[in-house]
């Protein structure tokens, strides 16, 4: 390997590790988890020509859980909302629901179009459902679950409605990668692409 391309790599290696280690000293994000909503991802799956997505941020370090949501174009209205957990298999199958019900706080009632957000603070017996904490011997073991569920695709968001009363559009979280991850990405791409014009002399 050519004395300069040696450098060069050590060199990136260096700027990685060094903005990794700030990272992790400088941010704490949540785990973000992400999904698109439809009829045809409910169990049984309906004909509903609803839209929406959610994306939700949780933090067992700060307890908080923060709920995003837009929605539109619902056949029936919509009566409640909730994150259901914890499926079989990934991506598949129905769930108890995990967070409090009736419904998550302030959810819109009662349309076919509308948008959420709202932050819980996970270390509160009134964010969960009941149920769900007994069942995993606490608010910790709940929290913890829920994160297990999250991050291996089985939990779900589930939007109910007249029309559909299981729910009529739902969808299966997913992990986004941690900013500080495409960050890091994105501050290593001009010394790869110094790398590769070297080559290419």
């Amino acid at each position: 390997m050519p004395i300069h391309l040696s450098k060069s790599l050590a060199l990136l290696a260096l700027a990685f590790t060094t903005l990794s280690a700030g990272a992790t000293v400088q941010i704490a994000p949540a785990h973000i988890y992400t999904t698109q909503l439809s009829g045809a991802s409910e169990d049984p799956p309906n004909a509903s020509p609803a839209t929406g997505s959610a994306t939700v941020g949780f933090d067992i370090a700060t307890h908080t859980l923060t709920i995003d949501v837009t929605f539109s174009g619902l056949l029936g209205t919509s009566t409640n909302a909730h994150i259901h957990c914890c499926t079989a298999l990934p991506g598949a199958g129905t769930a108890g629901v995990a967070t409090m019900t009736p419904s998550f706080t302030e959810f819109p009632s009662g349309v076919t179009n509308g948008t959420y957000h709202h932050v819980f603070d996970t270390s509160l017996a009134s964010t969960w459902n009941t149920g769900f904490v007994n069942s995993h011997g606490g608010i910790a073991g709940a929290e913890a679950a829920l994160l297990a569920a999250l991050d291996n695709g089985q939990a779900y968001f589930n939007l109910h409605s007249t029309f559909a009363p299981g729910g009529e559009i739902r969808g299966f979280l997913q992990p986004v990668p941690e900013p500080a991850g495409i960050a890091m990405l994105a501050l290593g791409m001009p010394l790869l692409l110094v790398l590769a014009r070297r080559r290419q002399r």
